[in-house]
């Protein structure tokens, strides 16, 4: 059965106008949970690297960050060995960013923090619960990918 105008309407204000806010307060609270190698924007890029290799306007764009930011994290996690800067092989003149292996090993154990962060708080929860969360990742997870920026292949 689905909800009728004004409740759907209603829905999805309520979404709207929470579901980010409280996305980026939960990400906070486990990332704070422990002491990390990362901050939540290096995460962010590393997670997005770990997808494969690129440019600096792209990971500007996916980032939602300035790409003179996204410039100067680069520089600084590249200072780290976290990230590796390379030529294009299809074109010399573009410039990827790539994560290294102990990029990949930094961001992992940092990852594999948060996620037992997040099962910790998780593990109280009524199964019923529990199960309309396994349904809204899903659903973000789907919604992800339509408001992801299309790669160039």
């Amino acid at each position: 059965m689905s909800p009728s105008a004004p409740d759907r309407a209603e829905a999805l204000d309520l979404v709207a106008n929470t579901l980010l806010g409280r996305a980026a307060r939960l990400t906070r609270l486990l990332m704070r949970s422990g002491a990390h190698k990362l901050s939540r924007t290096e995460v962010g890029v590393l997670s997005t690297l770990s997808e494969g290799p690129r440019r600096i306007t792209e990971l500007a764009q996916t980032e939602a960050l300035a790409q003179p930011t996204v410039t100067q994290l680069i520089d600084k996690l590249e200072g780290r060995g976290l990230v590796a800067r390379t030529r294009s092989g299809e074109d010399a003149r573009v410039v990827l960013v790539e994560v290294t292996p102990a990029g990949t090993e930094v961001f992992e154990e940092v990852r594999g923090e948060i996620r037992g962060n997040m099962r910790e708080a998780l593990a109280d929860l009524p199964d019923a619960e529990l199960t309309e969360l396994v349904h809204a990742s899903q659903t973000l997870g789907a919604l992800i990918e339509t408001l992801l920026p299309a790669r160039d292949a």
